[in-house]
C-alpha cells in the first residue's frame, strides 16, 4: 500500500508534464516559428497526447479552466506564438465539448482533444460583429441535410490542409448558426496572408467559402447566439494563458539584467520586476477565481471577465515594454528574446477581443 502511494505521488501533474515537454522540445523550434519557417504540428500533437486539450472535455457544472490556462502559460513562457496555437486548439475543443450535437461530438471530440486533429477558432469576425465593429462575413442557406456557406475570413490561425476550425454564418432570415469547417472540404480554399510582425509560424490563412456544404453533423449549434453566450467567458479566459506566460518570461529577463545593468535600470520607476510580479499576482488571482466558474452568465461575472482580460493584455504589453528598456541595445538585436517578447505581447493586445474592443465592451455595459 505504501509503495502504491509512493508511486502515485511520483505521477506528474499535467502542468508538470507540459513544462517538461516544453523545456525539452520547444526552445530549438522557437526561432523558426518566429521567422515563419516552421509550424510546430508535432509539438502541438505531443501536448495533446499529454492531455493539454482534454481538461474540460466532459463539459459540465464543475468544469474548471485553470489547468488548461496553467498548461498554456508554460508554453507561452517560452514561445508566445506557440502559446497562441495552444489557445486555438483549446478554443476548438471548448466549442466541440460544449456542443449539444451528439453526432458532432462523436465525430470530433476525441480527435480534437488528443490533437490528432488540429484546428483553430474562426470567431474573430463574429466576435467583432456581435459588438458592432464589423459585419458578419459568412452567409449560410439551409438545404437538405445541412447548410451551404459562402464568404471569406481574412485570418484564421492554427489551420492548414487536414485541419478544422469553428465559424459562424448568418442566414437570409438573420438566424446565426455555428459550425465546424473542414479545411480540405470541397469549396474551402486557404489563401496565404501577408507577412506579420510576428506569428507567421502559426498556420494563419485567409479562408474562402464557395458554396461549401456543411452537413448537420458538423453544426455546433443551429442557433449560435445562446451557444456563444455559454462559451464566451471560456473563450476569453483561456487567452490568459498567453498573457501570464509572456509576463513571467519578461520578469525573468528583467531580473537577468540586474547584475550588469541594475545600477541604471533601477531608475525605471514603476517598471521593476517586483512591480510586474505584484501585477501578475493580482491578475492571476482574479483569473483563477473566474476560470473556476466559466458558465456563470451573470452580467457582473461577464464584466469581471472582460476587465480581467483587458488588464492581462495591458500588463503583457507593459512588461514587454519594460523588458526592452531593461535590456537596452542587447534586446534590440535581431533574434534577442526581448524584442520577440515585445512583438508577441502586442499580439495579445490585438488578438480578438483586442484592447480597443474590450474597452468598447466595457463602455457599452455602462451605457
Amino acid at each position: 500500500m505504501l509503495a502504491a502511494h509512493a508511486e502515485a505521488a511520483q505521477v506528474p501533474t499535467l502542468v508538470t508534464s507540459v513544462r517538461n515537454a516544453v523545456q525539452a522540445d520547444l526552445p530549438p523550434l522557437v526561432d523558426a516559428i518566429d521567422k515563419g519557417t516552421h509550424y510546430p504540428a508535432d509539438f502541438l500533437r505531443g501536448l495533446g497526447a499529454l492531455g493539454a486539450y482534454s481538461t474540460f472535455r466532459d463539459a459540465g457544472p464543475r468544469t474548471d479552466l485553470n489547468e488548461a490556462i496553467d498548461a498554456m502559460s508554460e508554453v507561452a513562457e517560452v514561445c508566445g506564438a506557440t502559446g497562441f496555437m495552444v489557445w486555438c486548439q483549446n478554443a476548438l475543443a471548448w466549442y466541440v465539448a460544449n456542443s449539444g450535437n451528439r453526432a458532432l461530438k462523436d465525430k470530433l471530440l476525441d480527435r480534437v482533444t488528443d490533437a490528432s486533429l488540429l484546428g483553430g477558432t474562426g470567431l474573430s469576425n463574429p466576435m467583432k460583429s456581435f459588438f458592432g465593429i464589423e459585419k458578419l462575413r459568412l452567409k449560410g442557406k439551409r438545404v437538405d441535410g445541412g447548410y451551404v456557406v459562402r464568404g471569406a475570413l481574412p485570418w484564421v490561425s492554427n489551420i492548414g490542409p487536414g485541419h478544422v476550425f469553428g465559424g459562424i454564418f448568418e442566414t437570409p432570415d438573420a438566424q446565426k448558426g455555428m459550425f465546424i469547417a473542414d479545411c480540405s472540404a470541397p469549396g474551402v480554399s486557404l489563401m496565404e496572408c501577408d507577412p506579420f510582425l510576428a506569428m507567421d509560424g502559426t498556420g494563419t490563412y485567409g479562408v474562402q467559402f464557395t458554396d461549401t456544404f456543411i452537413p448537420d453533423d458538423m453544426v455546433i449549434a443551429h442557433d449560435a447566439m445562446p451557444f456563444v453566450k455559454k462559451i464566451r467567458a471560456g473563450f476569453i479566459l483561456l487567452q490568459a494563458g498567453m498573457a501570464i506566460g509572456i509576463v513571467r518570461d519578461c520578469i525573468e529577463l528583467m531580473q537577468h539584467m540586474r547584475p550588469s545593468l541594475g545600477h541604471v535600470n533601477k531608475y525605471l520607476a514603476g517598471q521593476q520586476p517586483e512591480d510586474f510580479t505584484r501585477a501578475l499576482d493580482e491578475i492571476s488571482t482574479e483569473i483563477r477565481t473566474l476560470a473556476a466558474t466559466p458558465y456563470d452568465t451573470s452580467e457582473a461575472y461577464w464584466r469581471r471577465v472582460v476587465e480581467s482580460r483587458l488588464q492581462a493584455g495591458d500588463a503583457t504589453m507593459a512588461a514587454a515594454h519594460a523588458t526592452m528598456l531593461h535590456t537596452g541595445a542587447r534586446g534590440y538585436v535581431k533574434g534577442h528574446r526581448a524584442q520577440r517578447r515585445m512583438r508577441e505581447a502586442y499580439f495579445v493586445g490585438i488578438v480578438t477581443p483586442a484592447t480597443k474592443q474590450l474597452s468598447k465592451m466595457l463602455a457599452d455595459m455602462v451605457a
